[in-house]
């Protein structure tokens, strides 16, 4: 039987739309907080169809049986204002939603407006914490649960879990495991907050690092640096902008590499050494070109690749 002292569970909506908002809204289902609306991006098209397809979070939220909203702005939208002040929510969860909450949003429920971010804040501020930090060569990251203020990822830090970064680690693989990690710490943030039990704290913002929106030019190789600042980059940058250079006039994606051996290979230079292909990099570093994909073709194995193209000596890249 349930004590019916027991403060009962704090009242939520849930603002979020990628796949990394999935778990964490899983999470406070199966832990009985009850979720009052979820409020995800409208349905975009997609795919060679453009056929339009609902978020991962709204598919989540139909499977289990959640009221959904699907604004096109929320800043200044009346109704969108009238339902949410109307259910007055004890906190906003918020998760990847794709829009900046105003401040009547800010100022409408007691606990505030929660959001998850994945990174170690005041460290990576922005819109790709987990790419960048794979990029910049960080061993350790990990996600943080904050109050959300007027400013990018400025808000006062409530709780934060590490979790290490392996060395053949990329964005594609690292956001799962974050976003498992981050769904039971917006449990735990939410008991503390409801128990009063949690000292928020301010941000270090001398010590703030931006992770902005990825551009296409962000995959742009440059073969002067370092093979493990390309490799890095490569790993953080999954699956888009990618890892990419040109070879022949036409766009090569590289998909997998290795840090080679010390070789005296000139930067941008593709050399086959043994049915492997390497490419030389600044500070006399070269990496193995592993998998790769030519511009209108399948993606290929290194050794495939030098069966179908003859390599000139000297041959560039980029």
């Amino acid at each position: 039987m349930s004590n019916p002292n027991q403060t009962p569970p704090p009242r939520l909506v849930y603002c979020g739309t990628p796949r990394f908002a999935v778990p964490p809204l899983e999470k406070l289902v199966t832990a009985g907080f009850p979720i009052e609306l979820v409020v995800t991006q409208p349905d975009r098209p997609r795919g060679r169809g453009l056929e339009l397809t609902a978020s991962q979070v709204k598919q989540t939220a139909v499977a289990l049986g959640l009221p959904i909203a699907q604004p096109d702005r929320i800043k200044h939208n009346d109704e969108f204002r009238a339902q949410l002040t109307a259910l007055k929510p004890d906190a906003i969860i918020v998760v990847g939603y794709g829009r900046i909450i105003p401040p009547w949003m800010l100022d409408l429920p007691r606990l505030g407006n929660i959001n998850l971010h994945a990174s170690l804040l005041p460290k990576y501020r922005g819109a790709a914490p987990i790419q960048w930090a794979i990029a910049n060569g960080e061993t350790v990251t990990g996600v943080t649960t904050m109050r959300i203020d007027a400013g990018l990822d400025t808000g006062d830090i409530l709780l934060q879990q590490e979790l290490a970064i392996s060395a053949d680690e990329t964005a594609e693989t690292l956001a799962p495991k974050l976003s498992a990690i981050g769904a039971g710490l917006m449990v735990t943030t939410l008991r503390g907050l409801q128990a009063d039990s949690i000292d928020p704290r301010p941000q270090d913002n001398l010590a703030a690092t931006l992770a902005p929106i990825l551009k296409k030019e962000d995959g742009l190789i440059d073969w002067s640096q370092p093979a493990w600042r390309i490799l890095n980059r490569l790993r953080g940058f999954q699956p888009w902008p990618g890892a990419y250079t040109k070879f022949r006039g036409k766009t090569l994606q590289v998909l997998r590499a290795a840090i080679a051996d010390s070789q005296s290979i000139a930067p941008g230079t593709v050399v086959s050494a043994g049915g492997r292909l390497m490419a030389g990099c600044g500070s006399n570093t070269a990496l193995e070109l592993i998998d790769i994909q030519l511009e209108g073709k399948k993606r290929a194995t290194a050794s495939d690749f030098l069966h179908g193209y003859h390599l000139q000596p000297d041959e560039k890249l980029g």
